[in-house]
């Protein structure tokens, strides 16, 4: 690409600007500055990874929300998965593979004023049944299924 003069000192103001805003903390976007979660993700196996996420909640097996994901996946490091549900006042989604080193895959804050229907790609280390659990403030739903791993994603 090819700037005239003109235009590279009108790009090296602007990045001059921004640059200065930055720096002095006059620009802050709220989702880069997001806190990360650390404990949620720490955890080794699934029970603590429940345990550390729900407490003592109870966790109560549905049917209203779909996981379509394949049976078999050729190759653990890129598994489709998708999450639907019609269920009310969903605010937030937990994804979980449960023989991955870290179990919680994703966490997904939504408003609860829409329908869920979410797409992800997940490594999985091993077959195992892939979670989803959706927090509706009063309660908590489970779906899973099981997904076959011709090849391990995690390292494997």
């Amino acid at each position: 690409m090819h700037y005239s003069r003109r235009q590279f000192l009108q790009h090296s103001a602007s990045w001059g600007v921004f640059s200065v805003f930055a720096v002095t903390g006059l620009l802050k976007p709220g989702v880069a500055m997001a806190q990360w979660p650390h404990d949620d993700f720490a955890t080794a196996n699934l029970e603590q990874t429940l345990q550390t996420l729900f407490h003592d909640r109870e966790i109560i097996d549905s049917n209203q929300i779909t996981i379509k994901a394949p049976k078999t996946a050729e190759n653990g490091a890129n598994v489709p998965v998708t999450i639907k549900s019609d269920l009310d006042n969903i605010g937030k989604v937990y994804l979980l593979a449960e023989k991955n080193p870290v179990p919680l895959v994703a966490e997904f804050a939504l408003s609860p004023a829409v329908a869920v229907y979410l797409k992800a790609r997940i490594k999985m280390a091993e077959s195992s049944d892939v979670i989803v659990i959706a927090d509706t403030g009063e309660q908590l739903l489970r779906a899973s299924r099981t997904v076959k791993v011709s090849v391990g994603g995690c390292g494997g």
